[in-house]
């Protein structure tokens, strides 16, 4: 093994960071850094490789930004672009078990973590493939996984890209939400076969209605409640650096909206067919008023002219 923080040659530099480590090849025979001779030499450098084929990214927590207390802001940043974005309020419940009153029996208590705004954050952001990583207090670690679906003309289906897969690592040994927890140690909850928030592709998704996922936990006979609620998604295709593309409501939001405006709607619909109901009563009776009457009785008629 050999370790070295920079190496370089007459043609080729090759800058490795601290921890990496850097193996030149010339024939059959494998030499560290510090034996590279400066005779001309065939070789390649595969922490060069390495640094090449993964793009630098940077992580942006902005909670701070928000008016909500309990949201969350976190933007992905690669080579100077935002290449991810996320804004929500997140919530776990977690069942635990403790000893009953009289030490022998456990009874299942549970606990809510509020995803808190000093969390720390990682991201990874690929052509139809992204990740976002939460972690905070060196005990629980929430991790979102996005896909991103072509067009399937034969099937007339458009691009997508949907969440599908949530992962929640937690320790119940940790004392800010456990309790005096039995068996406590780390644990991880993960959803099956998901298929969630998905939106046309090129499109973020945003949804102010609370959602829930259930999440099973490796816990023996546990399951994990995540409540998402004041969410703005978008893990591909942002075009503008900071700025979400166009919206694409949930379909809760949208039958919420409907709910507000149909009142509003049928109201405003009622009241013009009354102001046009009196409307049609007020000129058919300036019609009736302005008609000459004619006598029933006959007898009347010479007196007419």
């Amino acid at each position: 093994m050999c370790m070295l923080v920079e190496a370089c040659h007459s043609d080729i530099q090759c800058k490795v960071a601290t921890q990496k480590e850097l193996i030149i090849r010339a024939g059959d025979q494998t030499f560290c850094g510090s034996e590279i001779s400066t005779e001309p030499t065939l070789y390649f450098c595969f922490a060069d490789i390495f640094d090449q084929s993964m793009a630098e990214q940077e992580v942006e927590n902005l909670s701070g930004l928000s008016t909500n207390p309990d949201k969350d802001i976190f933007v992905v940043r690669e080579n100077g672009t935002t290449c991810l974005m996320a804004e929500f309020a997140a919530k776990f419940i977690v069942p635990y078990d403790v000893r009953a009153s009289n030490y022998i029996d456990l009874i299942t208590e549970q606990t809510d973590i509020q995803l808190p705004r000093r969390a720390e954050a990682k991201g990874k952001c690929g052509k139809n493939e992204s990740e976002l990583q939460i972690s905070w207090l060196n005990a629980y670690v929430f991790r979102l996984f996005f896909v991103k679906e072509g067009n399937n003309a034969t099937r007339g289906q458009d691009g997508f890209w949907k969440m599908n897969k949530v992962q929640f690592i937690y320790d119940s040994s940790e004392r800010t939400y456990f309790k005096d927890a039995v068996n406590a140690g780390k644990h991880t909850a993960s959803t099956h076969h998901l298929s969630a928030l998905v939106t046309p592709a090129g499109r973020f998704y945003e949804c102010q209605a609370q959602q829930t996922l259930t999440l099973i936990s490796s816990d023996p006979q546990k399951a994990v409640t995540l409540l998402l609620s004041d969410m703005r998604l978008q893990p591909f295709d942002i075009k503008t650096d900071f700025f979400f593309n166009e919206e694409y409501k949930c379909p809760v939001d949208q039958r919420e909206q409907l709910e507000e405006i149909l009142p509003l709607v049928l109201g405003l619909i009622l009241g013009l067919a009354i102001v046009l109901t009196i409307a049609i009563y007020h000129v058919h009776q300036k019609l009736t008023a302005s008609q000459v009457q004619i006598p029933r009785d006959r007898s009347q008629y010479k007196h007419m002219g």
